[in-house]
């Protein structure tokens, strides 16, 4: 049986996933920063709940080790944790923006190389990485949030590169729209009352989205998308998940910058 490591597993893309890998015969280590609220995989077999913070190295380590030890081997690690911070720039603090680097981006490559050295005993494993359409476009007011995602895609690759070589494969999974809490905890938006200059800006971004979320996909269909790209053997890198991001993604590959960001400027018109 193989066995995949999953961060962010409490709600969204990252419970779904740890059901769908279950429910196909894998292992699963189902990490959260609070292991209580995932009590929906405690009547599960094969499932191991553990504690991961990945801004807390010591919690990462005592993770991956706790799965080795209770299935003998990762064979896939499924990065999925992270937030999205929306607003204008100026309405951040420096402590904010490291937050939300360091949860998507530090933390995504820490619980990496904490992984990387059982893959290469192995001689073989998976990464596989949540990025987003908002990994190769942007929305207003999104200049932390895309600038993680953006960061993803980048370093994603670049280890494509590196790692291959010691026969570990590494994925993209770019979702669209899903039916899952960003809009709630995992959503941080910033807005000050003392920089009016950005507020029709902040109408625009909420009409835009109303328009983008109209049909989301259920987070049932990434997992779908992240069990193709572990079982792949191809040396494919990118995975798109919904039909929303097949059809952004394409615009922005044909389209050039005046056009496309042309096209989104009109989405976000009253």
């Amino acid at each position: 049986m193989k066995t995949i490591l999953i961060t962010g597993a409490s709600s969204g893309i990252g419970a779904a996933t740890a059901r769908h890998f279950q429910a196909k015969g894998w292992n699963v280590v189902a990490t959260m920063r609070n292991p209580a609220s995932g009590s929906n995989f405690t009547n599960l077999e094969n499932v191991h709940l553990a504690r991961l913070d990945v801004t807390d190295a010591g919690s990462i380590a005592t993770a991956v080790e706790g799965g080795i030890e209770r299935f003998g081997r990762i064979d896939a690690l499924l990065n999925n944790a992270g937030y999205g911070a929306y607003g204008a720039l100026e309405a951040f603090t420096t402590e904010r923006i490291r937050r939300q680097f360091d949860t998507n981006v530090i933390g995504l490559m820490e619980v990496t190389k904490a992984v990387l050295p059982h893959f290469r005993q192995n001689g073989s494993g998976t990464v596989i990485n949540i990025s987003s359409i908002g990994g190769q476009i942007t929305f207003p007011l999104g200049s932390l949030y895309h600038g993680t995602k953006f960061a993803v895609e980048g370093l994603s690759e670049a280890l494509h590169y590196e790692l291959e070589p010691l026969g570990i494969r590494m994925r993209i999974v770019q979702p669209g729209m899903i039916q899952t809490n960003f809009g709630g905890s995992s959503f941080e938006f910033a807005m000050d009352e003392n920089l009016p200059d950005y507020a029709p800006m902040a109408e625009a971004m909420g009409r835009l989205f109303g328009k983008l979320a109209a049909n989301p996909s259920a987070p049932e269909t990434v997992a779908e998308v992240i069990w193709d790209a572990a079982n792949d053997t191809s040396d494919r890198l990118r995975y798109r998940a919904g039909p929303d991001a097949e059809a952004l993604l394409d615009a922005r590959k044909q389209q050039d910058d005046a056009a496309f960001i042309g096209d989104i400027k009109e989405k976000m018109a009253p």
